[in-house]
């Protein structure tokens, strides 16, 4: 098994002859606006989840698994790896759809094996894109 990233996941009309197509921007990294950098839009409901995930989950496609999740829940966000051994998760987004990330990284059909998610909630910060770190 291989840890190849999918392809970015859109439902955006494809721009018209001519247009420039915008490329996605690092986790924390605002979008340029002008000679001014903003960060991405924050939903009046939006949050940020940060999970710590504990158990075999690295070199098991565990960040893969969990960035294709946050992505079909609407997410923003990364998983990275830890030096310790564990994956830090952070998502923001709807609250709804963060609970629901956290049910699935504690629901046992992730890859590898979770032992324990530990969880903070805070404001959300406004990250573009789900990345794999």
């Amino acid at each position: 098994m291989t840890d190849a990233e999918p392809p970015p996941v859109t439902d955006a009309e494809p721009p018209p002859p001519g247009d420039t197509v915008p490329q996605p921007l690092g986790d924390d990294v605002p979008a340029p606006v002008g000679d001014a950098v903003v960060p991405a839009p924050v939903g009046d409901d939006d949050v940020r989840l940060t999970a710590w995930v504990r158990g075999r989950v690295q070199g098991v496609g565990f960040r893969w698994w969990t960035r294709a999740r946050a992505l079909e829940l609407g997410l923003t966000g990364w998983a990275l790896n830890l030096d310790d051994g564990r994956v830090e998760v952070v998502a923001e987004g709807p609250r709804a759809s963060c609970e629901a990330l956290l049910v699935a990284l504690r629901s046992g059909t992730a890859p590898g094996d979770v032992l324990l998610v530990v969880e903070q909630w805070s404001t959300a910060r406004g990250v573009n894109g789900f990345r794999e770190r």
